[in-house]
């Protein structure tokens, strides 16, 4: 398989079911800032944060590929036909179990902090604020997206969050707060 296919050439990029988008398509955006977001995780993995961390993102790594290719399938024909490409209410559910268990350890929020901390911990607040920008995509997208979608993206720039306080507790980052 080449890497280059010239197909794009012309600005062009083709959907699920080879339907034909112009890559500033907002469909196309919304799903090019998932692939940005995952990015992201991965420069946060690649700082070798603690198996705990490193596991929840792999994981997550692992859904927004799903995401994407949900995204980029307007027929919804995927679906149907590559299971590990559906994101559904129990990814939602493992996010929010997720939040749950390193919330738990972290002392409580007092005021608003700001972003910074670790490499890791400054990274992951970056994957936050790039959550935000494919969230707010994702529901301008017409027609709708699948509601567990937005969930799922709503649910997951929290965990961002508290990951990146986690990783910045673990490494006894002071938060500074505003």
């Amino acid at each position: 398989m080449k890497i280059y296919t010239r197909t794009g050439d012309t600005g062009e990029t083709s959907l699920f079911g080879g339907t034909r988008a112009r890559k500033d398509d907002p469909r196309v955006d919304a799903y090019g800032e998932v692939d940005e977001l995952n990015a992201w995780l991965g420069f946060v993995r690649a700082s070798s944060p603690d198996a705990a961390v490193d596991g929840e993102l792999a994981a997550i790594q692992r859904d927004l590929f799903a995401l994407g290719a949900q995204l980029a399938d307007p027929a919804e024909t995927l679906a149907a036909r590559v299971t590990k490409a559906v994101v559904g209410d129990d990814h939602v559910a493992r996010l929010e179990q997720a939040i749950d268990r390193f919330d738990g350890a972290l002392p409580p929020l007092r005021r608003f902090i700001l972003a910074g901390g670790t490499p890791a911990g400054a990274a992951l607040h970056v994957a936050r604020t790039v959550c935000r920008r494919a969230e707010r995509r994702i529901i301008s997208l017409d027609p709708a997206v699948d509601p567990v979608l937005v969930r799922y993206i709503n649910r997951l720039s929290d965990l961002l969050f508290v990951l990146a306080r986690a990783v910045n507790h673990r490494a006894g980052a002071a938060e500074t707060e505003w």
